[in-house]
């Protein structure tokens, strides 16, 4: 098996997180992002680092998984919540233990910052695949359900 490397997103990464985003929107929740908005978006948080910061795991030299970590302070906690978002795998390498690799990679980094002090992450609930690679790798969903309001 090919080996992965996971680290921080690049801006030459851009483009593929963009494509990312949109076949994620599609498959998830059957949604058609306008592609010019999702650009600025994925831009905006390379400029703005204190918006959140992408990850991505490479097989061969090439982008196959990346994710958004968003940032929530915890005053009940002293510290930040990284927020897990906008995960995807490409179909390709999908059941083969890549999206683990990278959570582990993310676990890591937040195990060894003083300031982290844990890993959430919010899913579909029609998403039961997904919910299924989440508890197997030991997330607990039971305490929280999430309500939201979204301007249209």
């Amino acid at each position: 098996m090919p080996i992965m490397n996971y680290r921080a997103a690049r801006i030459d990464d851009l483009e593929r997180i963009i494509e990312f985003q949109i076949a994620m929107a599609s498959e998830t929740e059957s949604l058609v992002l306008d592609r010019d908005i999702c650009t600025r978006g994925v831009r905006e948080v390379f400029e703005r680092p204190s918006l959140g910061q992408y990850f991505v795991g490479e097989r061969d030299g090439q982008v196959v998984c990346s994710l958004l970590i968003t940032y929530e302070w915890s005053d009940w906690r002293d510290g930040v919540v990284w927020w897990i978002q906008s995960v995807y795998v490409s179909p390709q390498v999908r059941q083969q233990g890549v999206y683990a690799g990278l959570y582990d990679h993310i676990k890591q980094l937040a195990g060894n910052s003083a300031e982290v002090r844990g890993i959430r992450l919010y899913v579909d609930k029609r998403n039961t695949g997904a919910q299924q690679v989440y508890t197997r790798l030991g997330m607990n969903g039971e305490h929280y359900q999430v309500f939201e309001w979204m301007k249209s």
